[in-house]
């Protein structure tokens, strides 16, 4: 096939497209990449605080540990869709909490299938050890910014996960209704 001179113009005006050049965009402009980097950042820095307290948690067994203690009896399917977590692999996350002694699972009355989580008096002492800690994240995350900047920042990422979760794969979920009749807010708090 010959090229036409309008052809030949193209290509000497334009050389051979590379990978970058083909997709045009600079990682640093993509939010998708920040966010991927700022939650790396997040993971390291609760790591670091965590360490310092001699805890064994990572950030999902903390999530998860927290849900068990805000919603005592949830299951595991439901728990998964608290945090946003993959149901397939929740299993291993309640496994791990239930042989550090943090929560204990017992048969559902209602289905002999399912499994009701609840917090251990080990991982409500643990969960209050860590309030400070997981401040701390908190306030190591966000320092470069200042306050006006924090309470935006906040603000916008609550708009954007609460109004993209149902494209992720592990959108979150209301935890179900007490079957006790209780109103979340009525419950009695453990302490």
């Amino acid at each position: 096939m010959s090229k036409t001179p309008q052809s030949r113009a193209r290509s000497s005006a334009h050389p051979p497209a590379t990978t970058s050049d083909c997709v045009g965009l600079n990682l640093e402009d993509l939010p998708g990449h920040l966010i991927r980097r700022l939650q790396q950042v997040a993971v390291a820095l609760f790591a670091d605080e965590i360490d310092r307290v001699c805890a064994d948690l990572t950030p999902v067994q903390y999530a998860a540990l927290a849900t068990v203690e805000a919603h005592p009896g949830i299951d595991q399917a439901s728990l998964a869709g608290v945090i946003g977590y993959d149901r397939t692999t929740i299993g291993g996350v309640v496994e791990r909490l239930e042989a550090k002694g943090f929560i204990d699972r017992i048969t559902s009355p209602s289905d002999r299938r399912g499994r009701q989580l609840s917090i251990t008096a080990e991982g409500t002492l643990l969960l209050r050890n860590l309030a400070a800690p997981v401040h701390q994240v908190q306030e190591r995350l966000m320092a470069p910014l200042t306050a006006t900047e924090r309470a935006t920042l906040l603000r916008l990422m609550a708009k954007l996960v609460n109004t993209t979760n149902e494209l992720s794969r592990t959108p979150t979920r209301p935890a179900p209704p007490r079957k006790d009749g209780l109103a979340e807010s009525a419950r009695p708090r453990r302490r």
